[in-house]
């Protein structure tokens, strides 16, 4: 009984050791060995075995990361005090450094993502915050990634969120967008006033130079007001129509007269 009972006590052990040797690794993941403290390298995906007691294994997670940064307060260069907050998107890219240069990976990502948004904020002045976003992200993805580059992590994208102003701040903004609409809205209608001041110079030009041709538009002015019913109607009566009648104006009298005084 005594020998029997040390065979099942033998395959228990077996048993338990065997299991401990069995790994699994998905295919999403990496599975670093150390083997009596030294590396022997990464492994997966799929089953594989390790020594028990001799070796251990450290699952690594191959897929992209997000985290967000929260939000910083942070001066700008042109002394605006503001929050901004971010999104970082990493992904590990060699297990074996991901383990073994760096204490924590993810934590020292999230550090350095921090600070350099920080770094690059209070360097960039308002305008460029609101409108140069894009250069600000690929400036912020290109120093975080060059300082996670010793540790196997590779940073895909940097992203601000959103930027909060002082209430006081947005209400100076909103007033000169208000004023810089007003301006514009006065351009366009004196432009307007120009190019219909310039067209109706010309129209007056064409009928003056053509004979009959303001008794035409005065006419055509008597059909327009008499459409509508009208108690009284005004007829503006050009002195244009009284050269028909023999009439002549003093204005041109007199300059006939210096014309022919000229001549003399």
């Amino acid at each position: 009984m005594a020998y029997e009972g040390l065979i099942i006590g033998i395959l228990f052990l077996a048993l338990i050791l065997l299991a401990a040797s069995i790994k699994v690794v998905k295919e999403y993941e990496r599975g670093v060995i150390f083997r009596l403290g030294r590396l022997v390298g990464a492994r997966g995906p799929g089953l594989f075995l390790i020594i028990p007691i001799f070796e251990s294994m450290i699952k690594i997670d191959l897929r992209v990361v997000v985290f967000d940064v929260p939000p910083q307060e942070v001066i700008t260069k042109d002394n605006v005090t503001t929050k901004v907050n971010a999104v970082v998107y990493y992904r590990v890219l060699d297990p074996e450094k991901a383990v073994t240069a760096v204490e924590r990976y993810d934590y020292a990502t999230s550090q350095i993502a921090l600070t350099t948004i920080r770094s690059v904020i209070g360097q960039a002045e308002l305008d460029e915050l609101l409108s140069a976003r894009d250069k600000l992200n690929k400036q912020l993805q290109h120093i975080i990634d060059e300082a996670t580059d010793p540790w196997g992590i590779k940073v895909s994208a940097v992203e601000i969120k959103d930027v909060e102003l002082p209430k006081e701040m947005q209400r100076a903004m909103a007033a000169q967008a208000e004023a810089e609409r007003n301006r514009r809205a006065r351009i366009i209608s004196a432009d307007a006033e120009f190019q219909a001041a310039k067209k109706i110079a010309e129209a007056a030009s064409v009928l003056q130079k053509e004979e009959g041709g303001m008794f035409i538009r005065t006419l055509q002015t008597i059909k327009e007001a008499t459409e509508e019913k009208a108690t009284t109607v005004v007829i503006p009566f050009p002195i244009e129509m009284l050269g028909a009648f023999g009439y002549r104006s003093e204005t041109r009298s007199k300059t006939k007269e210096e014309t022919v005084e000229t001549r003399d």
